[in-house]
């Protein structure tokens, strides 16, 4: 399946991030004759196919999966350049609206993203088996429906990110394409005059000019034959698509936005969007929708943020670099700023968040960490033994205490034949808990919503402290054992790609920071 699915991707048309879609309908607020013009455009999928076993509720946000499909059904049909109904989806974003409601970030996914997609329900009622390690858009196609299977997406993503999404919104060409023209165009930039045979290279010739060199307006056609062209513009790939699509989003909020909240530009817009929708049940009415809405219309652009996911290739696909992606989501699940700040709308602060304004969090925060002594400043940790070595929690918990750290506990874990120690630390806490590391070689560090660290302990612990002579508190665990100067398991290093995507604001310039675009 994966193999007949690439075979047709030279010929898929790929959407931007249809967060527009959620964003921008939702911005249709305060006005009643809205209800009865968009009541009846709005379709809703089957939820029978959500999971049983989902993650609970975080801080205060919520989370809004925007997903765009690009069957070749219906009236998309001269839009997508290609054969068949199926339905298929290379744009995915997890849009997440902080508890404040004064700030928002989407987050992308790159369709080549190597997951593990969960039990899935077909369109029979029968349930899939699990699968590791296969490309993340193929969720979408479980079934091969010409609607797409947004609900397996939705299960996908909360099994990766472990945030429960509150809602999910499917777009499709035509509405993207309706979308654009009723706004009266979108301001975008090419870095270079881009012909037919750029977006097409099988066409064999240059081919007519799409776009000249610099910015411009684009709408319908043209907007999707911007948002698609890989080979004429930037590195030829789907991530330099990904940041190309983050800028135009935010390029047409800004454009509805300087419009004004008027009928007159807004219902055709909400118009376009709500006929080539389709949601959950939980958005299923106009009502909702603009329910919803009202609580969205007082985010400044500049708090609107796009980023991607952690990534770096592995071959022809992506992986997702840890632990910096479960630093992100950790940091979402607790209402933080990509920046470290209190957006829960319960207080105010800062703190350690995901360390930055980058997609790809950690790389240089984790080198300055491993430059700095490892010391706790009281620090809350509790230590779990997941080994049958016995008193190894306690001969680690006191060389965290000599260290400065409050150890609040020590416990046997349920599982006693873990080979690696595991660090999971809360908001804040990132950079102690790749500190730690050194304290700990070889640990794997994820993000955890709870307050503090804890480490639980794995078989390489317990031998690296066997192997010491020098007691029960020396070792690599120790204030007096060696300390060990590799960098966090997993983080990125600072030539990764992942670590040098900066976070895009709503109010950027369209030509600022394109170097993947």
């Amino acid at each position: 399946m994966t193999g007949t699915r690439g075979k047709r991707g030279s010929r898929r048309m790929r959407i931007p991030a249809v967060v527009v879609l959620a964003l921008l309908v939702l911005l249709t607020t305060g006005a009643g004759w809205v209800y009865l013009k968009l009541n009846g455009n709005i379709s809703t999928f089957d939820a029978d196919g959500l999971s049983d076993d989902r993650p609970g509720a975080g801080a205060a946000g919520q989370n809004v999966l925007v997903i765009g499909s690009d069957s070749r059904s219906g009236g998309n049909s001269g839009l997508g350049g290609g054969e068949g109904d199926v339905g298929r989806s290379d744009t995915a974003l997890l849009l997440h609206v902080y508890g404040d409601r004064k700030h928002a970030v989407g987050v992308s996914i790159p369709r080549d993203t190597l997951v593990d997609i969960p039990p899935c329900r077909l369109p029979d009622g029968t349930w899939t088996a699990p699968r590791t390690r296969a490309m993340f858009n193929s969720a979408f196609s479980v079934g091969e429906s010409a609607k797409g299977n947004p609900a397996c997406t939705q299960n996908t993503v909360e099994k990766l990110t472990g945030l429960r999404v509150d809602h999910t919104v499917v777009v499709d060409f035509e509405g993207f394409s309706a979308m654009t023209s009723a706004v009266g165009g979108v301001q975008v930039c090419v870095p270079k005059d881009v012909y037919a045979g750029d977006l097409n290279p099988h066409l064999g010739a240059r081919g007519d000019l799409l776009f000249r060199k610099g910015q411009q307006s684009v709408s319908g056609q043209k907007a999707l034959d911007y948002v698609r062209v890989r080979h004429g513009i930037g590195d030829g790939s789907d991530i330099g698509r990904i940041r190309r699509q983050q800028a135009f989003v935010a390029s047409m909020i800004k454009k509805v936005r300087s419009q004004g909240f008027n009928p007159t530009t807004l219902l055709p817009l909400a118009d376009a969007a709500t006929k080539s929708m389709t949601v959950d049940p939980g958005l299923g009415t106009a009502d909702k929708l603009l329910s919803f809405a009202m609580s969205l219309k007082h985010i400044d652009l500049h708090d609107i943020k796009f980023i991607t996911v952690p990534w770096r290739y592995a071959g022809d696909r992506v992986d997702i670099v840890q632990p910096d992606a479960d630093e992100l989501w950790a940091s979402l699940k607790a209402d933080r700023t990509i920046d470290g700040q209190d957006a829960t709308g319960k207080g105010s602060g800062s703190g350690g968040g995901t360390g930055g304004t980058g997609g790809g969090t950690g790389g240089g925060a984790a080198q300055a960490d491993a430059a700095a002594p490892v010391t706790g400043d009281g620090t809350r940790i509790s230590v779990a033994n997941g080994t049958t070595v016995t008193g190894l929690a306690a001969r680690a918990a006191a060389a965290l205490q000599e260290r400065g750290f409050t150890v609040t506990g020590t416990s046997t874990a349920p599982d006693r034949d873990q080979a690696t120690t595991v660090i999971a630390f809360g908001p804040g806490q990132a950079g102690r808990a790749r500190a730690l590391t050194r304290m700990f070689p070889g640990a794997y560090v994820r993000g955890d919503a709870a307050d503090g660290i804890s480490v639980t302990l794995g078989r390489d612990y317990a031998a690296a402290s066997s192997s010491s002579s020098s007691g029960p508190g020396s070792g690599p665990g120790s204030a007096s054992g060696e300390e060990s100067s590799s960098a966090p398991s997993g983080a990125p290093s600072p030539d990764s790609p992942g670590a040098k995507e900066q976070a895009r604001s709503a109010d950027d310039d369209p030509c600022a920071d394109l170097s993947y675009g």
